[in-house]
Protein backbone atom coordinates (compact mmCIF):
# COMPACT_ATOMS: atom_id res chain seq x y z
CA UNK A 1 0.00 0.00 0.00
CA UNK A 2 1.22 3.49 -0.83
CA UNK A 3 0.60 5.48 2.31
CA UNK A 4 1.50 8.75 0.59
CA UNK A 5 -1.37 8.26 -1.86
CA UNK A 6 -3.92 8.09 0.93
CA UNK A 7 -2.40 10.96 2.88
CA UNK A 8 -2.33 13.07 -0.27
CA UNK A 9 -5.98 12.26 -0.90
CA UNK A 10 -7.07 13.22 2.59
CA UNK A 11 -4.96 16.38 2.60
CA UNK A 12 -6.56 17.51 -0.65
CA UNK A 13 -9.28 19.14 1.42
CA UNK A 14 -8.23 22.59 2.57
CA UNK A 15 -9.26 21.79 6.12
CA UNK A 16 -8.08 18.20 6.24
CA UNK A 17 -5.92 17.23 9.20
CA UNK A 18 -5.72 13.47 8.89
CA UNK A 19 -2.69 11.26 9.31
CA UNK A 20 -2.79 7.62 8.22
CA UNK A 21 -0.67 5.20 10.24
CA UNK A 22 -0.13 1.77 8.76
CA UNK A 23 2.38 -1.07 8.92
CA UNK A 24 2.53 -4.30 6.94
CA UNK A 25 4.72 -7.30 7.78
CA UNK A 26 7.29 -7.98 5.07
CA UNK A 27 6.42 -10.87 2.76
CA UNK A 28 7.66 -12.23 -0.55
CA UNK A 29 4.21 -13.29 -1.63
CA UNK A 30 1.19 -11.20 -2.50
CA UNK A 31 -1.54 -11.97 0.05
CA UNK A 32 -5.18 -11.67 -0.91
CA UNK A 33 -6.83 -8.35 -0.20
CA UNK A 34 -8.64 -9.67 2.85
CA UNK A 35 -5.51 -11.28 4.27
CA UNK A 36 -3.65 -8.09 3.45
CA UNK A 37 -5.81 -6.31 5.98
CA UNK A 38 -5.90 -9.10 8.52
CA UNK A 39 -2.11 -9.39 8.64
CA UNK A 40 -1.55 -5.74 9.42
CA UNK A 41 0.27 -5.26 12.69
CA UNK A 42 -1.66 -2.07 13.20
CA UNK A 43 -5.13 -1.47 11.86
CA UNK A 44 -5.78 1.71 9.85
CA UNK A 45 -6.17 4.64 12.19
CA UNK A 46 -7.21 8.16 11.35
CA UNK A 47 -6.03 10.88 13.69
CA UNK A 48 -7.83 14.18 13.55
CA UNK A 49 -6.39 17.46 14.68
CA UNK A 50 -8.91 20.21 15.15
CA UNK A 51 -8.04 23.71 14.02
CA UNK A 52 -10.81 25.35 16.00
CA UNK A 53 -10.00 27.42 19.05
CA UNK A 54 -12.78 27.14 21.58
CA UNK A 55 -13.03 29.43 24.55
CA UNK A 56 -13.15 27.61 27.85
CA UNK A 57 -16.61 27.23 29.27
CA UNK A 58 -17.73 29.16 32.30
CA UNK A 59 -17.55 27.11 35.49
CA UNK A 60 -20.59 27.68 37.65
CA UNK A 61 -21.09 26.58 41.22
CA UNK A 62 -24.16 24.46 41.81
CA UNK A 63 -24.87 22.46 44.96
CA UNK A 64 -21.27 22.66 46.15
CA UNK A 65 -19.57 21.48 42.94
CA UNK A 66 -18.45 23.02 39.70
CA UNK A 67 -19.88 22.22 36.29
CA UNK A 68 -19.47 23.50 32.75
CA UNK A 69 -22.41 25.30 31.25
CA UNK A 70 -23.45 23.16 28.23
CA UNK A 71 -24.89 26.18 26.47
CA UNK A 72 -21.37 27.51 25.99
CA UNK A 73 -19.70 24.28 24.94
CA UNK A 74 -22.40 22.85 22.71
CA UNK A 75 -24.97 25.32 21.54
CA UNK A 76 -22.96 28.40 20.55
CA UNK A 77 -26.28 30.21 20.11
CA UNK A 78 -26.55 29.19 16.44
CA UNK A 79 -30.08 28.84 15.12
CA UNK A 80 -31.63 27.51 11.92
CA UNK A 81 -30.78 30.17 9.30
CA UNK A 82 -33.70 29.10 7.13
CA UNK A 83 -36.07 30.07 9.94
CA UNK A 84 -34.11 33.20 10.83
CA UNK A 85 -32.82 34.73 7.56
CA UNK A 86 -31.08 37.52 9.46
CA UNK A 87 -28.41 34.99 10.43
CA UNK A 88 -27.31 34.81 6.81
CA UNK A 89 -26.35 38.48 6.65
CA UNK A 90 -23.28 39.72 8.47
CA UNK A 91 -22.84 43.47 8.55
CA UNK A 92 -19.26 44.65 8.14
CA UNK A 93 -17.62 47.77 9.49
CA UNK A 94 -18.40 49.60 6.26
CA UNK A 95 -22.09 48.83 6.71
CA UNK A 96 -22.16 46.45 3.77
CA UNK A 97 -23.84 43.08 4.20
CA UNK A 98 -21.91 39.85 3.56
CA UNK A 99 -23.81 36.69 2.70
CA UNK A 100 -23.07 33.75 5.01
CA UNK A 101 -23.35 30.20 3.66
CA UNK A 102 -25.90 28.33 5.84
CA UNK A 103 -23.63 25.28 5.59
CA UNK A 104 -21.08 27.16 7.72
CA UNK A 105 -23.61 27.20 10.54
CA UNK A 106 -24.06 23.42 10.52
CA UNK A 107 -20.79 22.71 12.32
CA UNK A 108 -21.65 24.22 15.71
CA UNK A 109 -25.18 22.82 15.51
CA UNK A 110 -24.00 19.26 14.75
CA UNK A 111 -21.60 19.41 17.72
CA UNK A 112 -19.05 17.19 16.00
CA UNK A 113 -21.46 14.47 14.84
CA UNK A 114 -20.42 12.80 11.58
CA UNK A 115 -22.54 12.90 8.45
CA UNK A 116 -22.91 9.60 6.58
CA UNK A 117 -24.22 9.57 3.00
CA UNK A 118 -25.92 6.35 1.91
CA UNK A 119 -27.70 5.43 -1.29
CA UNK A 120 -27.38 3.55 -4.54
CA UNK A 121 -24.35 3.63 -6.81
CA UNK A 122 -24.48 6.72 -9.00
CA UNK A 123 -26.71 8.64 -6.62
CA UNK A 124 -24.03 11.30 -6.13
CA UNK A 125 -22.95 10.55 -2.56
CA UNK A 126 -19.31 11.40 -3.17
CA UNK A 127 -19.92 14.54 -5.21
CA UNK A 128 -22.54 15.92 -2.84
CA UNK A 129 -20.65 14.91 0.30
CA UNK A 130 -17.50 16.66 -0.89
CA UNK A 131 -19.44 19.84 -1.66
CA UNK A 132 -21.15 19.83 1.74
CA UNK A 133 -17.86 19.27 3.59
CA UNK A 134 -16.10 22.06 1.72
CA UNK A 135 -18.95 24.46 2.34
CA UNK A 136 -19.06 23.62 6.04
CA UNK A 137 -15.38 24.47 6.33
CA UNK A 138 -14.75 22.65 9.62
CA UNK A 139 -15.56 19.11 8.45
CA UNK A 140 -13.38 16.68 6.48
CA UNK A 141 -14.60 14.56 3.58
CA UNK A 142 -13.91 10.82 3.31
CA UNK A 143 -15.00 8.27 0.71
CA UNK A 144 -14.94 4.66 1.93
CA UNK A 145 -14.44 3.25 -1.59
CA UNK A 146 -11.41 5.49 -2.14
CA UNK A 147 -9.93 4.42 1.20
CA UNK A 148 -10.48 0.75 0.34
CA UNK A 149 -8.67 1.13 -2.98
CA UNK A 150 -5.77 2.88 -1.24
CA UNK A 151 -5.51 0.32 1.56
CA UNK A 152 -5.65 -2.71 -0.76
CA UNK A 153 -3.77 -1.09 -3.64
CA UNK A 154 -6.46 -2.45 -5.95
CA UNK A 155 -9.58 -1.20 -7.70
CA UNK A 156 -13.07 -2.07 -6.52
CA UNK A 157 -13.49 -4.09 -9.74
CA UNK A 158 -10.37 -6.14 -8.97
CA UNK A 159 -11.49 -6.86 -5.40
CA UNK A 160 -14.91 -8.04 -6.57
CA UNK A 161 -13.39 -10.19 -9.31
CA UNK A 162 -10.70 -11.83 -7.19
CA UNK A 163 -12.28 -11.90 -3.72
CA UNK A 164 -16.03 -11.65 -4.30
CA UNK A 165 -18.61 -9.27 -2.88
CA UNK A 166 -18.72 -10.88 0.58
CA UNK A 167 -15.02 -10.29 1.19
CA UNK A 168 -15.30 -6.77 -0.19
CA UNK A 169 -18.05 -6.06 2.36
CA UNK A 170 -15.75 -7.33 5.13
CA UNK A 171 -13.08 -4.84 4.08
CA UNK A 172 -15.71 -2.12 3.85
CA UNK A 173 -16.84 -2.82 7.40
CA UNK A 174 -13.27 -2.59 8.68
CA UNK A 175 -12.84 0.80 7.02
CA UNK A 176 -16.12 2.05 8.48
CA UNK A 177 -15.03 0.79 11.89
CA UNK A 178 -11.91 2.96 11.67
CA UNK A 179 -13.69 6.03 10.34
CA UNK A 180 -16.72 6.13 12.61
CA UNK A 181 -14.63 6.49 15.77
CA UNK A 182 -13.77 10.06 14.81
CA UNK A 183 -15.73 13.29 14.61
CA UNK A 184 -16.35 16.18 12.21
CA UNK A 185 -16.35 13.98 9.11
CA UNK A 186 -18.58 13.84 6.06
CA UNK A 187 -18.42 10.22 4.88
CA UNK A 188 -19.57 8.84 1.53
CA UNK A 189 -20.27 5.12 1.85
CA UNK A 190 -20.64 2.30 -0.67
CA UNK A 191 -24.15 1.54 -1.87
CA UNK A 192 -24.20 -1.89 -0.23
CA UNK A 193 -22.80 -0.87 3.13
CA UNK A 194 -26.32 -1.18 4.56
CA UNK A 195 -26.36 -4.90 3.75
CA UNK A 196 -24.68 -5.63 7.08
CA UNK A 197 -26.76 -4.83 10.13
CA UNK A 198 -23.58 -4.40 12.17
CA UNK A 199 -22.72 -1.38 10.02
CA UNK A 200 -25.92 0.40 11.04
CA UNK A 201 -24.77 0.79 14.64
CA UNK A 202 -21.72 2.63 13.36
CA UNK A 203 -23.66 4.76 10.90
CA UNK A 204 -26.20 5.73 13.54
CA UNK A 205 -23.47 7.19 15.71
CA UNK A 206 -23.83 10.17 13.37
CA UNK A 207 -26.50 11.60 11.08
CA UNK A 208 -27.40 9.39 8.10
CA UNK A 209 -28.45 11.02 4.83
CA UNK A 210 -30.06 8.96 2.06
CA UNK A 211 -29.82 10.37 -1.46
CA UNK A 212 -32.81 8.67 -3.07
CA UNK A 213 -32.55 8.55 -6.87
CA UNK A 214 -34.85 6.45 -9.13
CA UNK A 215 -33.16 3.54 -10.96
CA UNK A 216 -33.99 5.07 -14.35
CA UNK A 217 -31.92 8.17 -13.54
CA UNK A 218 -29.15 6.08 -11.99
CA UNK A 219 -28.95 3.99 -15.15
CA UNK A 220 -28.62 7.04 -17.40
CA UNK A 221 -25.82 8.34 -15.20
CA UNK A 222 -23.69 5.20 -15.05
CA UNK A 223 -24.64 3.08 -18.08
CA UNK A 224 -21.26 3.76 -19.72
CA UNK A 225 -19.25 3.39 -16.51
CA UNK A 226 -17.15 0.21 -16.47
CA UNK A 227 -16.30 0.54 -12.76
CA UNK A 228 -19.58 -0.92 -11.47
CA UNK A 229 -18.95 -4.66 -10.95
CA UNK A 230 -22.53 -5.42 -9.89
CA UNK A 231 -23.85 -4.10 -13.21
CA UNK A 232 -21.73 -6.27 -15.48
CA UNK A 233 -24.63 -8.31 -16.82
CA UNK A 234 -27.24 -8.28 -19.59
CA UNK A 235 -29.80 -6.25 -17.63
CA UNK A 236 -28.09 -3.48 -15.62
CA UNK A 237 -31.30 -1.47 -15.20
CA UNK A 238 -33.11 -4.52 -13.83
CA UNK A 239 -30.18 -5.10 -11.48
CA UNK A 240 -30.43 -1.53 -10.19
CA UNK A 241 -34.15 -1.97 -9.57
CA UNK A 242 -33.56 -5.26 -7.75
CA UNK A 243 -30.76 -3.86 -5.58
CA UNK A 244 -32.83 -0.83 -4.61
CA UNK A 245 -35.76 -3.05 -3.67
CA UNK A 246 -33.46 -5.18 -1.47
CA UNK A 247 -31.90 -2.18 0.25
CA UNK A 248 -34.80 0.25 0.38
CA UNK A 249 -35.98 -0.72 3.87
CA UNK A 250 -32.46 -0.06 5.19
CA UNK A 251 -32.04 3.21 3.34
CA UNK A 252 -35.42 4.37 4.65
CA UNK A 253 -34.06 4.26 8.22
CA UNK A 254 -31.82 7.25 7.43
CA UNK A 255 -32.32 10.44 9.44
CA UNK A 256 -32.65 12.60 6.34
CA UNK A 257 -33.99 11.58 2.91
CA UNK A 258 -33.16 13.68 -0.13
CA UNK A 259 -35.43 12.75 -3.04
CA UNK A 260 -33.89 13.45 -6.45
CA UNK A 261 -36.72 13.09 -8.95
CA UNK A 262 -35.26 15.38 -11.60
CA UNK A 263 -32.34 14.06 -13.60
CA UNK A 264 -31.24 17.64 -14.29
CA UNK A 265 -30.76 18.37 -10.59
CA UNK A 266 -27.06 19.21 -10.08
CA UNK A 267 -24.82 18.10 -7.22
CA UNK A 268 -24.84 21.70 -5.98
CA UNK A 269 -28.65 21.70 -5.95
CA UNK A 270 -28.71 18.46 -3.97
CA UNK A 271 -26.12 19.87 -1.54
CA UNK A 272 -28.34 22.92 -0.97
CA UNK A 273 -31.23 20.61 -0.12
CA UNK A 274 -29.01 18.56 2.21
CA UNK A 275 -27.93 21.67 4.13
CA UNK A 276 -31.49 22.91 4.58
CA UNK A 277 -32.88 19.51 5.59
CA UNK A 278 -30.04 19.01 8.08
CA UNK A 279 -30.85 22.31 9.79
CA UNK A 280 -34.50 21.26 10.00
CA UNK A 281 -33.54 17.82 11.31
CA UNK A 282 -31.48 19.39 14.10
CA UNK A 283 -34.46 21.54 15.08
CA UNK A 284 -36.66 18.46 15.26
CA UNK A 285 -34.08 16.43 17.21
CA UNK A 286 -32.46 18.74 19.78
CA UNK A 287 -29.83 17.33 22.15
CA UNK A 288 -31.08 15.89 25.44
CA UNK A 289 -29.66 18.72 27.56
CA UNK A 290 -31.56 21.30 25.50
CA UNK A 291 -34.82 19.40 26.00
CA UNK A 292 -34.16 19.27 29.75
CA UNK A 293 -33.40 22.98 29.83
CA UNK A 294 -36.60 23.86 27.96
CA UNK A 295 -38.62 21.69 30.33
CA UNK A 296 -37.03 23.35 33.37
CA UNK A 297 -37.73 26.81 32.01
CA UNK A 298 -41.32 25.85 31.25
CA UNK A 299 -41.65 24.88 34.93
CA UNK A 300 -40.32 28.24 36.04
CA UNK A 301 -36.77 27.05 36.64
CA UNK A 302 -33.54 28.03 34.91
CA UNK A 303 -29.88 27.10 34.81
CA UNK A 304 -27.86 28.39 37.77
CA UNK A 305 -26.59 31.90 37.08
Amino acid sequence: MKVSALVGLLMASATSAFTFHHSIPSTKTNPTFVHHLQQQQQRPTFLITSFSNKASATHLCAGGFEWEDPTENLDSGVENPFKNPDLLNKIGEDGEGMKIDPARLLGPRLQGSNLYFVGMMGSGKSAVGDIVARRMGTYNFLDTDTIIESVTNATINDIFAQEGEENFRDIESQVLDSVHAHVRCVVSTGGGIVNKLSNWAKLQSGVVIWIDVPPSILYERIKTNEDRPLLKNDDPLGTLEKLLEERKDRYAQADVRIAVEDGEMSAEDVADKVVQDLHNFIDENPPAWKIAKAKAQAEGLDWVQ
